[in-house]
């Protein structure tokens, strides 16, 4: 049996209306996928006073940047989380010195994409059941011949956005970017959600080869 990985998850920032309390939170779906594939799920807080040292202490084989909270900087976010944007932030670069796998999904995309210089943008018809991707040449993200993902997101991006080291492995029909990866860096992204809905093929086999094939 493979060795248990330990994943930090970043989490959703959410305020209670009554009290006004800012509480960090993770869908329990994560939860129940990750620990069915033997990872063990570690929720980062947002807030933490010193992230690197937590990392560190942590022994953390790999970061999962997860979905929820417009990022602060995009005109009208509705419900941005600026502390959360500044972990991230954080995360990443200290995953980029460490060279340790990171998985962006949907806002974690787009987070991984900022920070790297790329063009997140407004887009529409993304928050649909169902929607198919095209998995683009030479693409290290595995993808079949017919791919079908769920989508959930306002924002995105388009592959003359991409900056740098960044990679388009997958496209919606309109054009947008639906996964990327790093040329250097084990740093992944995909816009759908593989916590939600029946587990994957597909999905099982991105975390197994992002966080067991390129990690420590």
């Amino acid at each position: 049996m493979s060795r248990q990985l330990r994943l930090g998850l970043t989490q959703r920032v959410s305020i209670d209306q009554n009290t006004g309390e800012r509480r960090d939170g993770l869908d329990q779906r994560w939860a129940g996928l990750l620990g069915a594939y033997d990872y063990l799920v570690i929720p980062l807080a947002n807030l933490l006073v010193d992230p690197i040292s937590s990392v560190k202490d942590l022994r953390l084989d790999g970061i999962v940047l997860t979905g929820g909270n417009d990022l602060a900087f995009v005109p009208n976010a509705t419900d941005p989380a600026p502390e959360r944007d500044a972990l991230e932030s954080v995360l990443l670069e200290y995953a980029a010195e460490r060279k340790l796998p990171v998985l962006g999904v949907c806002r974690g995309m787009q987070m991984m994409a900022k920070y790297y210089g790329a063009q997140v943008v407004a887009v529409q018809n993304h928050v649909v059941p169902k929607h198919s991707i095209a998995a683009q040449p030479g693409s290290v993200i595995p993808f079949g011949q017919a791919e079908y993902v769920n989508s959930y997101h306002n924002l995105g991006l388009f592959r003359d956005g991409l900056v740098g080291d960044l990679v388009a492995c997958a496209l919606a029909s309109d054009g947008t970017v639906e996964a990327i990866t790093h040329r250097q860096l084990p740093h992944w992204g995909i816009m759908w959600h593989m916590e939600r809905g029946t587990p994957s093929p597909r999905d099982r086999e991105i975390l197994t080869r992002l966080f067991r094939s390129t990690g420590r």
